[in-house]
């Protein structure tokens, strides 16, 4: 008689990891099998409130409703045609995402990094053809700490040396210059500039919120030196901040947005780069491509999120959320919180060193039921679900200084 097949746990679910899955992640030790709104329930049944949501990718919770049905019917329709025929689901998706953005053309991707890339070619091909920089001289002047991605090209303007040691030769063609810092951002462009791209908000350094007037800055040197302002809003946008785009705490519409992570509603992998008509108009056929760019799939999950963001409930949350974390965040503060920078419903929290590193706050909270991601050094970053209820976020605060007392 066979013997009954034995329930794999956490343990040795992680051990079976080990041997053949690349260690390009550090994870805490928790194997999520079940997601629900904003809780998970790992294979043992213990639950945890999500106060990471998938880096912002899963800003409307897991399994939202909307999302879920979008994806079911699309489903029983059509997953994949590619780019070579067009589909019945990408004219809405694309005609909606610009309104929402207040731009005029989408070029539909599947990644982040993806986005990123798209948005460099096309500011190079931009800068020959339009503003008539030399061919191949063509530069993109970038904020140091940034994060845009990992792949070799985006590793090459990286100062994270983790990300980016081993990987030379790196592409040129990229100035780096200080975050926030407008007079060195002014110095660095010149007439081979093609394009300024920065994050509104640099969220893998720690939710670095630049100062007030910065990102209206930019918007003006970029506009008056002839070269495009490029937003990387994967993490900041899509109501993260309590706008749609964290751009509009400062009234600035860039030249071209880059759009992910939420943007596939934690379903399947959505990106898209948003421009002037005028940007988009130099990519010609054969100049860019995706198989599974714009997909059926990926168009209705997108045109759903889309709906959700249209009526303006998720950013309204997450401003009046947000609101409730800065107030417990400040209580902390001294009490094993040094500093903390927060907008909407993120925040990057600088834990006292004595206290602990971020990765071992990060182990405590999972102790404590609540999940959370270290960054640099000793800082955490908390970007819950915007269908996060008061009660749930006074649960993690609640949590999170039981763990700074120790």
């Amino acid at each position: 008689m066979t013997a009954p097949a034995r329930t794999r746990t956490s343990a040795d679910l992680i051990r079976a990891e080990e041997p053949v899955l690349a260690h390009n992640y550090h994870p805490l030790p928790v194997v999520v099998a079940r997601a629900e709104g904003t809780w998970v329930e790992d294979v043992e049944g213990r639950r945890y409130l999500d106060m990471l949501a998938g880096y912002s990718a899963l800003n409307f919770g897991h399994r939202h409703p909307a999302l879920i049905e979008a994806a079911h019917q699309q489903l029983d329709r059509l997953t994949l045609t590619s780019r070579a025929f067009h589909h019945d689901r990408l004219a809405e998706f694309a005609q909606r995402l610009a309104a929402l953005t207040g731009l005029d053309m989408v070029l539909p991707m599947n990644t982040g990094a993806e986005a990123v890339e798209s948005g460099i070619k096309v500011a190079r091909k931009w800068a020959y053809e339009v503003k008539g920089v030399p061919a191949d001289r063509a530069t993109i002047v970038v904020a140091a700490e940034n994060f845009h991605g990992r792949t070799t090209t985006i590793v090459s303007f990286s100062t994270d040396e983790t990300a980016r040691a081993g990987f030379g030769p790196f592409t040129p063609g990229f100035r780096i210059v200080p975050y926030n810092d407008l007079a060195a951002l002014e110095a660095a462009v010149d007439e081979t500039t093609a394009a300024v791209l920065i994050e509104p908000i640099q969220g893998e350094a720690g939710v670095v919120i630049p100062d007030d007037g910065y990102l209206a800055g930019v918007r003006e040197l970029t506009r008056r030196r002839g070269c495009l302002f490029i937003a990387d809003e994967i993490q900041s946008g899509l109501g993260r901040t309590g706008r749609t785009l964290a751009v509009e705490h400062e009234g600035v519409v860039p030249d071209m947005l880059l759009l992910g992570k939420a943007l596939g509603g934690g379903i399947v992998p959505v990106s898209a780069v948003v421009a002037r008509r005028d940007v988009l108009a130099v990519l010609g056929p054969g100049s860019h491509g995706s198989t599974f760019g714009g997909n059926p799939l990926a168009a209705a999950v997108g045109t759903a999120v889309v709906s959700l963001l249209e009526t303006g409930e998720f950013q309204a949350r997450a401003a009046t959320l947000g609101g409730v974390l800065r107030d417990g965040l400040t209580g902390l503060v001294g009490r094993g919180v040094v500093a903390f920078r927060a907008r909407g419903l993120w925040a990057g929290v600088d834990v006292d060193p004595a206290v602990g590193t971020g990765r071992e706050i990060g182990e405590r909270l999972l102790a404590e039921g609540v999940l959370v991601k270290d960054t640099h050094g000793s800082t955490i970053r908390l970007a819950p679900p915007l269908t996060i209820t008061e009660e749930e976020l006074g649960t993690a605060l609640g949590a999170l200084g039981r763990v700074l007392e120790g």
